[in-house]
């Protein structure tokens, strides 16, 4: 992504804030004119009260000085405030928008990218663009403005001596140019290796326990130190070059006012020019290098935001692959049947991982699905709630492919308890409300009852508004299960997805968690995907799978006595 395309994404991000801009932009005019008028009062300081002794002059001068830097310093404030305001708007705007589209996206796209990466997008990336909104926007728009003012000042001095002195900006600015790409490519490696940093540090945290069991805090101490290091090297890169780039424009700088002082002196001393005015041109000139010398100490902060911004864009533009048609309807209750009709799907471009799935699952009829490891069970149950899209064929609830209604209207009718449980850093109560807003505290509690649940919530040292920690690490395999599972009872949907919610457990958690289970399927269209198969003999209807195919399908007596692949799955249990 070019300059030119960054920023004016950043201008349609800074746009709904364009009044106060302006307001800023009028207070910055003001502000640089005083600014001119401070070098340019230098002339009747001199010449006419030091040289020419007017005592007058020297009664109202200071005055009007002390007036200028007042109205001044009221009109910085207020450009400072608002530009501050509004980069800081840009930001929360941007980072509320990030995270919103990042839930748009299919799950398909957290695949691809690690929690510590997307974390670090969020967090990091958008800060360093903060620094260049809010830090560099603000001084490089007062500085531009000085300098127009400053340069009307000194051409108006001395058109010659301001020729001679225009004449070194274009020397100024290579140094400029070139650390300006330096910046932009070591801050591009910085951002990236930081997230890989933050994926690091993300997993092992998270999986402390596996590290300690396996003393492997060595290994993790050694491979996060390598991408510390790899930091550091980048950050001293950065640092080598803003050290460099400074004392460069700096001589550039010493060189051009060499020459001035010569020749403005000499102008001085041929009678071609007054003290006063030579000495206002010099502190107009000193005025106007300070803000083009502070480009090179600013222009890494620029520089590493724009590196953030292309970062950040460029994850906005990525596009679902789960898309909802314009035209798309709301689905009603569900009343009928879920089809499968000549389904394939594949991951990408990948080879299928699904060929030609035909099947009908009726309403209030309880389906298993069972198979070997890799033959598609989860991903067949992932299509219902378009999770992901086929690549042939269709899905269908009640006739209705679901591409065709809208996801919202779709998701609202199923309900899921996965082997992982998902609970948040937040309550138990929280944690069970989540997904049904306006609930009552007493629907909350029914639910956690039918869950088998309320005796070990009623036990934690606040019940109901106990924090559970992240991912519920203060409760058992069994008890997360089972708010999980009252999460799902208040959701009170028809279509019920339960994905090998029993496989992780221990046999007394087991019992307590099928009992929470079998409340929960009741009166509900029930899809059971199942590692042990004693869990599933009850069920309307089993269907085998293997290699993304249906190879039998029956009740549980019925696949026995065929003797195929699901006796061959019974024996081996």
């Amino acid at each position: 992504m070019t300059n030119k395309e960054i920023l004016f994404r950043l201008f349609q991000v800074i746009r709904p804030y364009s009044k106060k801009l302006i307001i800023a932009m009028a207070a910055m005019v003001v502000v640089a004119g005083f600014q001119a008028a401070q070098a340019y009062m230098v002339k009747y300081v001199v010449d006419d009260i030091f040289v020419d002794k007017n005592e007058l002059l020297l009664k109202i001068l200071p005055l009007a000085l002390l007036a200028i830097f007042c109205v001044k310093g009221v009109f910085y404030f207020i450009y400072s405030y608002i530009l501050e305001w509004v980069g800081q708007c840009v930001i929360r705007d941007l980072r509320n928008g990030i995270y919103e589209h990042i839930h748009s996206l299919s799950l398909n796209f957290f695949y691809r990218h690690s929690t510590g990466s997307l974390t670090s997008r969020i967090i990091n990336d958008v800060a360093l663009l903060q620094g260049a909104v809010s830090s560099a926007l603000i001084r490089i728009l007062r500085d531009a403005l000085s300098v127009v003012g400053l340069i009307g000042v000194i051409f108006y001095m001395d058109w010659r001596l301001a020729t001679l002195s225009m004449l070194f900006l274009p020397l100024a600015s290579i140094p400029i140019v070139y650390f300006g790409r330096r910046f932009r490519q070591v801050s591009t490696s910085y951002q990236e290796t930081l997230g890989e940093a933050s994926g690091i540090l993300h997993e092992t945290i998270a999986g402390a326990r596996i590290v300690k069991a396996f003393c492997m805090e060595h290994y993790e101490k050694l491979r996060f130190g390598r991408k510390i290091d790899e930091i550091f090297n980048i950050l001293m890169k950065e640092n080598w070059y803003r050290s460099f780039s400074h004392p460069l424009i700096e001589v550039i700088g010493g060189l051009a006012m060499a020459l001035i002082i010569w020749f403005g002196g000499y102008q001085v001393l041929q009678g071609n020019s007054t003290p006063g005015s030579f000495i206002s041109f010099l502190t107009a000139l000193i005025m106007l290098y300070e803000p083009i010398k502070g480009v090179s100490k600013i222009n890494s902060t620029i520089q590493t935001g724009m590196a953030a911004a292309n970062r950040i864009f460029s994850l906005l533009d990525i596009r679902s692959d789960i898309v909802e048609k314009e035209q798309a309807e709301e689905l009603q209750p569900f009343a009928r049947e879920i089809e499968f009709a000549d389904a394939v799907f594949a991951y990408g471009r990948e080879e299928p991982v699904l060929h030609g799935i035909n099947l009908r699952v009726r309403k209030g009829e309880i389906l298993a699905v069972v198979g070997p490891s890799g033959s598609g069970k989860t991903t067949l149950s992932n299509l219902i709630p378009r999770f992901y899209d086929v690549r042939e064929g269709a899905v269908r609830v009640d006739g209705r492919d679901v591409r065709d209604v809208t996801l919202k209207s779709l998701r609202r009718q199923i309900a899921m308890v996965t082997q992982q449980t998902i609970l948040f850093n937040d309550t138990v109560y929280n944690n069970i409300a989540y997904g049904r807003e306006g609930c009552t505290r007493e629907e909350v509690i029914e639910a956690a009852r039918a869950a088998y649940a309320i005796d070990f919530i009623e036990e934690l040292p606040m019940g109901f508004d106990t924090v559970i920690g992240e991912s519920g690490a203060r409760l058992s395999g069994g008890e997360r299960q089972r708010v999980s599972i009252a999460r799902a009872l208040l959701k009170d949907t028809p279509i019920l997805i339960l994905d090998e919610a029993t496989s992780s457990l221990d046999t007394e958690s087991e019992r307590q968690v099928q009992k929470a289970l079998e409340n929960l399927m009741q009166h509900r269209t029930t899809i059971v995907i199942a590692h042990r198969l004693s869990t599933i003999k009850n069920a309307d209807r089993i269907i085998v799978m293997k290699e993304g195919r249906i190879v039998e399908e029956g009740t549980h007596d019925e696949l026995l006595a065929l003797g195929g692949e699901y006796r061959i799955l019974h024996n081996m249990q």
